[in-house]
């Protein structure tokens, strides 16, 4: 998947944009049709209960940390963290139980509030620049008998759309790292977890219908933003040859939108694995 990405949500850093809007534009165009669905899923695997205090890592505009509130209760304690300003900025608005706070997944400003009975980092430990200390981080601020539910994305040929998109735009920038989908080795994430200390640990590999119902051209442009963020010749742009690069790679995209596209709405697969795990 891809976007200033149609998926990503690194860890709090934001490598599509700085600008104050992208916070609104990923929770207005991402949010619903990609992370929400893959939240609820993530959530079903923890099994909430009402009551119990939440940590979501990693938060960006908070999707976890709004759902789980509903299945905990108006009176339990909610925290989302995330490195980003911008992120929060628009995730504040839009739920003021949740408390929300600026931080590093690596040195979790929880302090106060920990432990938590459950904590959850959606579509963001693939961006920890040290995997092993960010678990063992959170294993810190978790209850002796609390869990813990990561979903990251599978390998971006397994997300088809995401995927398509990925190579065209790798036509006109060369090789793009992707990050998002870097950590898609359920083996490798089911050792990392033990690795960190946690027991139980439960790595599922899970594939979804995901339905976008907006201009193709939006989705498009997310996309190629991303890709360029995240390709070396995109890193040497200036601001007219990104803008120059990004309208040249929509308009090679949109033919690869329109295979997956029936009665206008944007239709493809995505994959992820999704880890259990206990203190």
């Amino acid at each position: 998947m891809t976007s200033p990405s149609p998926h990503a949500r690194p860890q709090g850093a934001n490598h599509f944009s700085t600008t104050p809007s992208f916070g609104d534009t990923y929770e207005r165009h991402l949010v619903g049709p990609l992370f929400r669905p893959w939240a609820e899923r993530l959530l079903d695997r923890a099994g909430l209960a009402p009551g119990e205090g939440v940590l979501d890592v990693a938060c960006g505009t908070g999707i976890v940390a709004r759902l789980a509130r509903r299945r905990v209760g108006p009176a339990a304690r909610v925290v989302a963290v995330d490195k980003s300003t911008v992120m929060l900025a628009t995730a504040r608005p839009l739920d003021d139980t949740i408390d929300w706070r600026q931080g590093d997944a690596l040195a979790l400003p929880v302090a106060d509030v920990a432990p938590f009975d459950a904590v959850f980092c959606h579509q963001g430990l693939q961006f920890f620049p040290d995997k092993l200390a960010g678990l063992r981080e959170i294993r810190r601020v978790l209850a002796p008998a609390g869990r813990v539910a990561f979903g990251v994305w599978r390998s971006r040929e397994e997300s088809t759309l995401f995927g398509e998109m990925d190579l065209v735009a790798e036509r006109f920038l060369g090789p793009v790292h992707d990050a998002r989908h870097s950590f898609g080795d359920a083996n490798a994430l089911r050792r990392l977890l033990v690795d960190a200390g946690f027991h139980d640990a439960d790595v599922t590999t899970s594939t979804m219908e995901t339905r976008f119902e907006i201009d193709p051209a939006i989705l498009a442009r997310l996309n190629a933003m991303a890709a360029i963020g995240m390709s070396e010749r995109g890193k040497a742009m200036n601001d007219e040859e990104r803008a120059a690069a990004a309208a040249t790679i929509v308009e090679a995209s949109l033919p690869e939108i329109a295979r997956f596209t029936e009665g206008g709405v944007i239709r493809f697969q995505t994959a992820a694995n999704i880890a259990t795990a206990r203190n």
